[in-house]
Formats: C-alpha cells, structure tokens, sequence
C-alpha cells in the first residue's frame, strides 16, 4: 500500500484540530501553517472530509474547521477512504470484485488479506489516539520488530 500525501495531509490535519482542548474551530491557513501543507490542496481535503461528515466548517471572523463527531470515533480508515476511496483497489476495483482465471485466482486472496491485515490497523487506530500521541497494544507491538523498520 502506498499512502498518497493526500491521506497524511488529511491526518495532520485532523491531529492538529484534535488536539485543541477548547475545541475552537481552527482555521485552514493555521493548520497549513503548523503542519506544512500546501494551503490549496489542504482546502480540497477539507472539502472531502467535510463531504464524509469528518469535520464542519465554522463560519465567520472566528470560524475555521472542528470535528464533525468524537475523535473517538474516527478511524485512520474513514479518512483514507474519505480523501483517497477503498483501502486496497486492484486496478480500480476492490478486491472481490476483480476477476482472475482459474491460474490466477489465489492473487484475490492476496488482495482479500492485504485489506484485512490494513484494516486491523486503520480501523483501531483513531484521530483522538493520535493526537494524545498513545496506540493500541497491538498496533505498537507491530513497530517493536525490527524488521518492520528496514526497507525491503
């Protein structure tokens, strides 16, 4: 899986409105500013998290951008599907969707457990453990190999 600069912008940006303790709106210039992100294309993600019910936007002298439910409640998958579509797409298509012929047909079980192993992470990680900096048990134990850190 590759994770475009689309989706870790979005997380940036999510981490930086979560962590407001008052939960005032912050606006998109702020975030860009804090977290580096070209001011443009932070506005088009905003737009796709807005559209998934992610985040609201606040209007007026003191608007900007807040959570649109819990942070609690908010996935690293509902974000990447938010701004980039399925975890895991084979041409386009999601993985029980793509036809092989009978040589060819383990590769969809490949497809299938990729999805599966990404959601088993994506789905238990959340905006409100990132920003307080704490993962699950088993996500972390999952960084503690050492192999996880060597590129291949």
């Amino acid at each position: 899986m590759r994770v475009s600069a689309k989706s870790d912008y979005a997380l940036r940006a999510l981490i930086e409105i979560a962590s407001r303790s008052d939960g005032a709106p912050v606006s998109a210039e702020e975030i860009a500013r804090l977290q580096d992100i070209p001011h443009g294309f932070l506005q088009a993600i905003l737009a796709d998290l807005r559209r998934a019910g992610i985040v609201i936007g606040v209007r007026g002298q003191s608007g900007g951008w807040r959570l649109g439910r819990p942070s609690g409640d908010v996935s690293i998958a509902d974000i990447i599907r938010a701004v980039d579509g399925p975890l895991v797409s084979v041409y386009g298509l999601r993985p029980e969707a793509v036809q092989y012929n009978d040589s060819a047909k383990i590769l969809q079980l490949v497809w299938i457990a990729a999805r599966a192993n990404l959601r088993e992470v994506f789905e238990d990680v959340t905006v409100e453990m990132l920003a307080g900096g704490a993962l699950p048990d088993h996500v972390t134990r999952l960084t503690t190999d050492d192999d996880a850190w060597l590129p291949h």
